[in-house]
């Protein structure tokens, strides 16, 4: 039988960019030899395309795959371009589709659609250019909703990419405008003290239609209180599964991440962040592509089920040439 020849997108021109080629190594270190034979496809920060170390068109990369991986964290692996390119080719590929990726890397239009379905999120404001009025007012509106502490969000990027917190309302203008003019638009969250943790989902696994992983209790490097980059970057996350979290605070966990993926119509799989309190529960975001590189949280929680990578990357495969 002629093995299935999978494309592994990685790289790309995000700001996720080592993140990516991370995920796209570790997928191609897993697939298995026997079943697949593996085409790196790698995609340079110009957006350039390669297949064995040639440029090549994104077409003609394509016409030599039957099945696509995607590892293209950020910008056009998730914001729907690389979808719809996959979609014209008519190539399967895993995950979720152009419209539903787009809307859930789209902080502000993901949380005004997981609000509307009573996921309890952090109080927020959001700006864009667009908007005639001063940085200043920007911030007397943000402090008349909720005070100080606030965390200044780029609301296309992942991985910690541009956060920013002030600590107080006279900070705030500034660095309004200042993400204003990289970003054009910003959202501002209330800062919430709590204990970070994750969800993986995984769809048609393990007779249920929705599977959700085992809460993973995320710890930050010793004097951090906001995640950066670099601890996504270097491995400086310490993910824990089984987490410390209460039997119902996981109940709760798994429940909401799960309603958040149906909420937002997402595909295949998930991984959906929350800060948890000693009374509430809040969801951060959900994420339409796991991260799979080392370090991350997703195969944590994999492993922590029994669930090699091979084996997820089979069912992903299958999800692909079959939804």
């Amino acid at each position: 039988m002629a093995k299935t020849i999978v494309g592994v997108l990685r790289g790309g021109p995000s700001s996720e960019y080592n993140l990516s080629l991370k995920t796209g190594n570790a997928i191609l270190d897993h697939l298995s030899p026997e079943k697949y034979d593996s085409r790196d496809i790698f995609i340079d920060k110009k957006g350039m395309w390669h297949l064995r170390g040639m440029p090549v068109s994104p077409m003609r990369a394509l016409s030599q795959v039957d099945v696509v991986l995607n590892g293209l964290h950020g910008g056009p692996g998730e914001d729907g371009t690389v979808g719809r390119l996959l979609q014209k080719a008519g190539i399967p590929y895993a995950g979720s589709r152009p419209l539903q990726s787009a809307m859930a890397l789209n902080k502000i239009r993901a949380r005004e659609i997981l609000e509307r379905s009573g996921i309890l999120m952090p109080r927020a404001m959001w700006f864009t250019l667009k908007d005639e009025v001063t940085t200043g007012e920007m911030a007397k509106m943000t402090f008349a909703l909720f005070p100080p502490p606030y965390v200044i969000k780029p609301p296309l990027e992942g991985a910690s990419y541009g956060i920013r917190v002030a600590k107080h309302l006279v900070d705030l203008p500034d660095m309004l405008g200042d993400a204003l003019d990289q970003y054009g638009a910003v959202l501002v969250e209330e800062y919430i003290r709590g204990r970070e943790a994750s969800v993986g989902l995984i769809e048609k696994f393990r007779k249920q239609d929705l599977y959700a992983l085992p809460p993973a209790r995320t710890l930050m490097p010793e004097g951090w209180r906001m995640l950066h980059p670099s601890h996504h970057e270097e491995g400086t996350l310490h993910h824990f599964v089984p987490s410390d979290f209460t039997d119902a605070q996981k109940r709760y966990l798994m429940d909401t991440a799960k309603k958040a993926h149906r909420a937002l119509a997402l595909n295949h799989f998930s991984h959906a962040n929350f800060l948890v309190t000693p009374h509430k529960v809040y969801l951060l975001e959900i994420d339409a592509l796991p991260g799979l590189y080392p370090g991350a949280a997703f195969p944590k929680m994999l492993d922590s089920v029994g669930v090699s990578m091979s084996d997820f990357l089979d069912h992903s495969i299958s999800l692909a040439r079959n939804s």
